[in-house]
């Protein structure tokens, strides 16, 4: 893996969004969220420790005994039963070993997107008119210098190897070193419908010149991942997630808190990328809100899930279901694959931040994503990643 001298990454994300600074509104929605659920941890990178001390090996060991795997047979391929009963789905049974080289280029190449988790039939209440479809637009390369915090999410579900979006966030108890990425529920959680993914996989600034899929057959593993790969050995979300994932009640708790370890090396995602984004969990409404800016890796077609995309726009309000959050819709043409991608927007001290992540889009096109508003539930889970790997 080669060493990159970073520009600072937000400053191409926060000059997009510069002309459209505004303040910072109330919660539009009550932000009516249960607490956040955790999960359990992951091997680390060899040599490494849990940030506590603790060694999460025999952890993750301990956890697979109970319910009667062994660690080895499952990265012999234990994984792939997907039998409900050995579908871990509790809060606190997520595993994510690390299987070294698993996600080689090919494999990264083969993934598709969740494609069934980006529709959803709009509620009617709280719901303003759809937004004019904005034409997405190509981030400029190299993404290290324009996008740094943007990478992309692989993991396995039971219908093979899935790619989802993911952003770099700060972690406050660990400034400068944070280990932290944020993404969708459904990125990580099957929701109502079954339990953890697995092999969860975060590959910053991925395909980092925007090569085609021919040319990347013969590009330099550090033209692929410029910074290597990140396995997520700790995974929080929303209780209704969970609870009920998949359905039009759970879209506006539709986000997840990654904690990620290095495959190899030991140095935190932050200083080895040099950026990542503070979270806004001001939940302000869409009327207060600004411009917002999506990222992401569309894959479903027209794309292909190689190049980073962007879309800015104004948000407007969508309701998915009586009783729930209002969430953010904007207008843009990313398909599936973006789902995760961060929402950013710039906060009245002029700093970029994220506000939001996509989530759903509508059945049988591609001219809106939608994104929950992040408030206490969020900051809730945050927290709860950011403490538990506290020194």
């Amino acid at each position: 893996m080669r060493s990159v001298r970073l520009l600072p990454a937000v400053l191409g994300l926060a000059t997009a969004l510069a002309l459209t600074t505004t303040a910072c509104g109330p919660t539009e929605t009550p932000a009516a969220d249960k607490p956040a659920t955790g999960a359990s941890s992951s091997t680390p990178a060899a040599g490494a420790t849990d940030d506590a001390g603790g060694d999460l090996a025999k952890d993750l060991a301990d956890k697979l005994q109970e319910h009667g795997v062994d660690l080895d047979k499952w990265k012999n391929g234990e994984w792939k039963n997907w039998d409900r009963a050995t579908w871990l789905r509790e809060a606190e049974d997520f595993v994510n070993p690390v299987i070294d080289g698993l996600w080689d280029p090919t494999r990264m190449q083969s993934a598709k997107s969740p494609e069934q988790t980006i529709t959803a039939q709009a509620g009617t209440g709280g719901t303003d008119p759809t937004p004019r479809p904005v034409q997405a637009q190509r981030e400029k390369t190299p993404y290290h210098r324009n996008a740094a915090p943007v990478g992309k999410i692989f993991f396995d579900s039971p219908q093979g190897h899935m790619v989802c979006s993911g952003t770099i966030v700060k972690d406050p108890r660990r400034p400068g070193k944070s280990n932290m990425v944020w993404t969708a529920g459904h990125c990580v959680h099957a929701g109502k419908s079954g339990g953890w993914y697995r092999n969860i996989a975060f590959v910053p600034a991925y395909n980092d010149l925007g090569k085609s899929a021919s040319a990347l057959r013969n590009a330099k593993p550090h033209e692929i991942a410029p910074y290597g790969q990140y396995w997520a050995d700790w995974a929080v979300t929303s209780g209704e997630w969970i609870q009920r994932g998949g359905t039009n009640q759970a879209w506006p708790y539709d986000y997840a808190v990654l904690h990620v370890q290095p495959e190899r090396g030991g140095k935190s995602l932050e200083e080895t990328v040099g950026a990542a984004l503070p979270v806004d969990f001001s939940a302000p409404t869409a009327a207060q809100s600004g411009t917002m800016g999506a990222w992401g890796y569309p894959q479903a077609a027209p794309y292909n899930g190689l190049i980073m995309h962007k879309c800015l726009d104004r948000p407007t309000r969508l309701t998915t279901a009586p009783a729930t959050p209002t969430m953010y819709r904007i207008g843009c043409t990313m398909t599936a694959g973006s789902s995760g991608g961060g929402w950013f927007r710039v906060m009245p001290n002029g700093k970029t931040a994220l506000v939001s992540n996509t989530s759903i889009g509508p059945a049988g096109s591609n001219g809106w994503l939608a994104g929950p508003q992040l408030g206490k539930g969020a900051k809730a889970a945050h927290e709860m990643v950011s403490k538990k790997f506290t020194r």
